[in-house]
């Protein structure tokens, strides 16, 4: 049987390994985040580990699941493999050859959220707080979804 000397700082050792670990645990960033349906998509497996360490000025956090980057508290999502959207009379735009769609029935005035049209997989950005950022965002995520192949533009010309 162990003495009380023994006992005692092992005792104080576990309780303060305990604390530490609950202290990490609540400091870690918890995201509400589901991947695409196709974010095992080979395309999506590239954005991911291509996706740059730092993004209008918030750094990435690593995140297991498949087809998604966070940068920031949450401030900027990447989400791969998102269904694709379909025609839509929501404003759409090219940032560095990427057409993408914001979707407003999903987006607000501190929250943005825009889909890449005409691509498969689709890719969906999300960007919060920091609203002044979108564009410089989209023209950063634009060269690692270029390779996707376009198959419709979402403007037509002519």
């Amino acid at each position: 049987m162990p003495s009380k000397r023994t006992t005692l700082p092992l005792a104080a050792a576990a309780v303060a390994v305990a604390a530490a670990l609950v202290f990490v645990v609540a400091k870690e960033p918890h995201y509400e985040v589901r991947p695409g349906a196709q974010s095992g998509n080979a395309h999506c497996g590239r954005i991911k580990e291509n996706a740059p360490s730092k993004l209008a000025g918030h750094p990435k956090h690593a995140t297991e699941m498949a087809g998604v980057a966070l940068w920031g508290d949450s401030n900027i999502l990447l989400r791969c493999g998102v269904d694709p959207i379909r025609p839509t009379t929501d404003p759409c735009f090219t940032a560095d050859g990427v057409d993408w769609v914001i979707d407003t029935a999903r987006s607000s005035e501190t929250k943005k959220v825009i889909i890449t049209y005409g691509r498969i997989p689709a890719t969906e950005v999300t960007v919060t707080h920091s609203l002044k950022a979108p564009d410089e965002v989209l023209v950063e995520l634009s060269a690692l979804i270029a390779p996707i192949e376009q198959t419709t533009p979402c403007i037509q010309s002519g």
